[in-house]
């Protein structure tokens, strides 16, 4: 869908109220920018000003009767999310339940060329569990062949395009989040959307980042005829280099490179916003970073809620950061739409157990999942499942119903389906991997028979048709 630059603009965010906690902005500057990580900023500036007499800031101090954080690092600020009007409902936060934040990098080369809002260039799913002490970075690629919510299938970066051209609730923010639900299996709370420009500003203002480049690249920052030769080795990148380090594609791991390069960026800007020696800097610029950044990132996050988080994530280390990227040949596969376009097909089972190395602390299950059978995990999982008839053959999902209870699967539904399936087919609502990966196999169900559709508030976790070909070639008694 083509639309003019009058129908869209980039968003403006005005912030008369957040003005005022320069301090806390600062942090969120340095939360989304860096992805959440480089939050730790707040409370390693706040042990260093303690004793200072801070002056020539706008709004209120650190440290005082006002702002002054409790045991668990809470501050008293504004309740309002740092976003336009109209975006993704601000989620409360408990301070103890996992965290999950949809990070989205927007290249607006798409709305100046005229073509209506920008997709998303990066997706990076960012977790953090309170309980466990850890935290996890997970990619997304761009070309993902998904189904978008209230739409066709298409690649996972149209999603945010088409909720701010078709104006729906939460806009393009909520449209990608819901997508990416849907895709993963787990609630999205929050959402961080970052412009090039802004990110290239940020590593400016902090004196660059530092990257240990593993091989020759060619990278092509923003703007015309400016093609850089990157040399092997530890080096300092400003903002236009490491921006174009992060995106390059033309590497022989092309997205998936890709994707590995970001999120490398990423801790790198932790590092550097971490290095004591850069704080006394890094306070004398706040009001500059904030001014910088305000315009071009937006979150459902309030301040309140990102001070918590900073404070939280000062006590994980970075080997405790998993990372992950949904990748050929394990999680996709290499596919061609109808017009003949590229795209990437997900292996849904595979993805989930992906995503699970990223968010369960210890490993998928328990720390002896490495030790269990494929039928233990499934047992553990304790999914519930819906057998449906798709077939000819009367009482099949009786009969099946009987043989995977005997295996240790918790049956909750069996019925006839509404028309006859050829092929037995999966319908995942809340994220199973190993129930998944159990009925895939004894099944021998097909990849582009496995559907992913999220939904928290299901009956069931899955539900499987039983098709013609399990009715032909089954191992019941």
């Amino acid at each position: 869908m083509k639309m003019s630059m009058e129908q869209f603009k980039p968003p403006e965010l005005d912030n008369p109220r957040t003005t005022r906690w320069l301090k806390g902005a600062l942090l969120v500057a340095f939360l989304l920018a860096a992805g959440l990580t480089a939050a730790l900023t707040f409370v390693a500036i706040r042990d260093l000003v303690t004793s200072w007499e801070l002056t020539n800031l706008p709004g209120i101090a650190l440290t005082g009767p006002t702002s002054t954080p409790d045991a668990s690092g809470v501050i008293s600020g504004p309740r309002e999310p740092l976003q336009p009007v109209g975006g993704p409902t601000p989620q409360p936060w408990d301070g103890a339940s996992r965290v999950t934040v949809l990070v989205m990098g927007l290249d607006y080369r798409d709305w100046a060329a005229g073509e209506g809002p920008p997709r998303t260039d990066t997706m990076i799913l960012l977790t953090i569990d309170p309980s466990g002490l850890t935290a996890g970075m997970l990619s997304i690629p761009r070309d993902l062949w998904v189904n978008i919510p209230g739409f066709e299938y298409d690649r996972i970066n149209t999603a945010y395009r088409s909720g701010e051209a078709f104006n729906l609730p939460g806009g393009g923010p909520q449209l990608a989040m819901d997508t990416v639900e849907e895709l993963l299996g787990v609630p999205i709370d929050y959402y961080a959307q970052i412009d090039f420009s802004a990110f290239e500003r940020f590593i400016d203002e902090i004196g660059g980042v530092k990257l240990d480049v593993q091989e020759e690249i060619v990278v092509d920052p923003l703007g015309d005829d400016n093609t850089k030769k990157l040399k092997p080795g530890v080096q300092v990148l400003p903002g236009s280099l490491a921006l174009a380090y992060a995106r390059a594609r033309k590497t022989e791991g092309g997205d998936f490179d890709r994707a590995q390069r970001q999120q490398q960026v990423i801790l790198a800007i932790r590092d550097r916003v971490l290095d004591f020696n850069l704080l006394p800097m890094l306070i004398s610029k706040a009001p500059l970073l904030y001014q910088e950044l305000s315009a071009g990132v937006h979150t459902n996050l309030t301040l309140e809620q990102s001070i918590q988080l900073a404070w939280l994530a000062t006590q994980i280390p970075e080997d405790r950061i998993k990372r992950g990227v949904i990748g050929p040949p394990e999680q996709v596969t290499l596919n061609k739409t109808a017009e003949g376009d590229e795209v990437l097909k997900p292996i849904h089972d595979k993805i989930r157990i992906l995503r699970d190395e990223i968010f369960i602390n210890t490993g998928p299950v328990s720390p002896v999942a490495a030790t269990m059978t494929p039928l233990d995990l499934m047992k553990a999982e304790a999914a519930r499942i819906s057998l449906l008839n798709g077939s000819s053959t009367a009482g099949l999902a009786a009969s099946t119903t009987q043989y995977l209870q005997s295996q240790g699967a918790t049956i909750t539904v069996t019925g006839n389906a509404d028309q006859l399936y050829t092929y037995t087919t999966i319908f995942d609502y809340t994220g199973k991997p190993y129930t998944l990966r159990f009925l895939v196999d004894l099944m021998q169900i097909q990849p582009n028979r496995i559907y992913s559709r999220y939904d928290p508030t299901s009956q069931v976790d899955v539900v499987v048709i039983l098709g013609t070909d399990w009715a032909s070639n089954n191992p019941l008694p």
